[in-house]
């Protein structure tokens, strides 16, 4: 039979008992990544619409990204719901692209749209069907990390810095190629990188020269 493990914060959605319904096992657990697992490779994180967009506010959906990465080979973002997702909060459509393309493209985690509960749960049943039938997986936890890639290591150092996010500290990467370059780099080089201007590069320049007072 095929099985799903399901996060204990799913409990309060019908995608479990749709789930039964279809045939599926189901295993209950709190899971510290994503809330699907089904295979010992793909995870599944189910947000709706107005999650989705929260999580991108507050900066969590590149923390989970991570996370999921770092854990499973084969990590899927779902989201749910027939909200227009880009008229849903106050947030530009450009940005909300841009969200989708870096998960797409620098974290290579595909993204599903489900209009409703139900194509959720058909979505998970396909994708544990084909691990485990096809696939001859099983559905497992993983708690070891996989090795963490140099980039997000050298994304992760350079977002450090004042006013750099994961956007900018990537442009930063791409323009100066490595972090002796970045360190080493005058405030006038600084600023002509995209979206470093003058006080943000000053900033940077003062926390990279500035004596460490334990």
């Amino acid at each position: 039979m095929v099985k799903v493990i399901i996060d204990n914060r799913e409990l309060h959605s019908n995608i479990i008992n749709l789930l039964i319904e279809k045939g599926i096992e189901v295993e209950i657990k709190n899971l510290e990544v994503g809330d699907f697992i089904a295979s010992d490779r793909v995870v599944i994180e189910r947000k709706t619409v107005k999650d989705f967009l929260q999580s991108i506010i507050d900066k969590r959906i590149f923390e989970q990204a991570s996370k999921m990465n770092e854990t499973y080979e084969k990590p899927i973002i779902i989201i749910e719901g027939e909200e227009d997702i880009y008229s849903e909060r106050n947030i530009h459509p450009n940005a909300l692209r841009g969200v989708i393309i870096s998960l797409a493209v620098d974290f290579k985690i595909p993204i599903i749209f489900s209009q409703s509960e139900e194509e959720t749960a058909l979505f998970i049943q396909k994708l544990a069907e084909r691990e485990q039938i096809e696939q001859k997986r099983i559905p497992s936890i993983r708690n070891e990390k996989k090795p963490l890639q140099d980039k997000y290591i050298q994304e992760y150092i350079v977002s450090s810095l004042p006013g750099v996010g994961r956007t900018t500290a990537i442009k930063m990467l791409e323009h100066f190629k490595n972090l002796q370059n970045i360190f080493n780099a005058k405030q006038e080089d600084l600023k002509n990188v995209e979206r470093i201007g003058k006080e943000k590069s000053k900033r940077i320049r003062e926390i990279i020269e500035r004596e460490y007072e334990p």
